[in-house]
């Protein structure tokens, strides 16, 4: 049986911990920021974009990973004889996939998977790979088995801004304005079966209060989740809350891992910081 690669776009926001444990390749997706190109979470980082957007303002763009650059990553494995499995940020966000789809018809033995999901919901579907990896199964049928196992992730997470989505485009300046002046803090789900977002609950109060409130909430919508592992991830918060979410977590679940890892810069220039979500999968 062929050896197989386990690859990631870099937006699945895996810490270097279970990367070198799993043994995770990573692609990164490429930031403009004042017309100059950085490669995602190697040559610059959420703080970096957060320092610009508070003093000029000026929000970075992300390129999504085109063709040529997929072709030229994988080669060098199909040619020494490996099959891949890649798992690309949802296709309804960006274009990679659809890329990424394109440069796999070109070589033998690539296996693009579409995550329907983003950031830790990703990097879930990343893990279940390596279990099945490690299990012994075919390329092939581990592909099959990540497309059917994508129902079961779920992520959706809690901002304290919508300041970002508005400077990007994506809400208006009454809705933006409105949440700040009304300390409304809107939920947003990733739909597992689309990887379109749509927003959830909107709390109002503190920061600190809606994350407990945010996470009861969603962990208690499910009697069937898988108490292995679940993910808090953030935009770049203090340390104070992720506390206050871990604490949240243990008091409805008490799950065997909890994985703390910071968002990719593509995933927190569109949310902003103090963004916190959570990301578990079900059974």
């Amino acid at each position: 049986m062929k050896k197989i690669i386990l690859s990631a776009d870099s937006t699945c926001d895996l810490n270097d911990e279970l990367k070198n444990m799993y043994d995770i390749n990573y692609y990164p997706y490429t930031i403009l920021l004042e017309d100059k190109p950085y490669k995602d979470n190697l040559d610059i980082s959420p703080k970096d974009i957060y320092k610009v957007y508070r003093e000029k303002k000026i929000l970075p763009k992300t390129s999504a990973i085109n063709v040529s650059e997929y072709c030229n990553y994988f080669k060098p494995w199909v040619d020494e004889g490996y099959e891949v499995i890649h798992i690309n940020l949802g296709s309804a966000l960006t274009s990679a996939y659809n890329n990424c789809c394109i440069a796999a018809s070109e070589l033998k033995g690539v296996y693009p998977i579409d995550s329907c999901s983003l950031s830790t919901g990703s990097g879930l579907l990343v893990l279940k790979a390596a279990d099945l990896i490690n299990e012994g199964l075919p390329a092939e049928e581990i592909y099959h088995r990540l497309n059917d196992h994508r129902k079961n992730i779920h992520i959706s997470f809690i901002l304290d801004t919508l300041d970002f989505l508005y400077a990007g485009g994506r809400c208006s300046k009454v809705a933006s304005l409105g949440s700040s002046m009304l300390k409304i803090k809107p939920v947003i789900n990733v739909d597992n079966s689309s990887g379109s977002m749509n927003v959830g609950n909107k709390y109002r109060g503190t920061l600190e209060k809606n994350i407990r409130k945010f996470i009861k909430d969603k962990l208690s919508s499910y009697d069937n989740i898988n108490s292995d592992r679940i993910f808090i991830t953030h935009s770049g918060m203090e340390d104070k809350y992720i506390e206050v979410a871990k604490n949240a977590v243990l008091d409805i679940i008490d799950f065997k891992d909890i994985y703390v890892t910071t968002a990719s810069c593509t995933i927190s220039s569109h949310c902003g910081p103090n963004t916190i979500g959570i990301a578990f999968e079900t059974k």
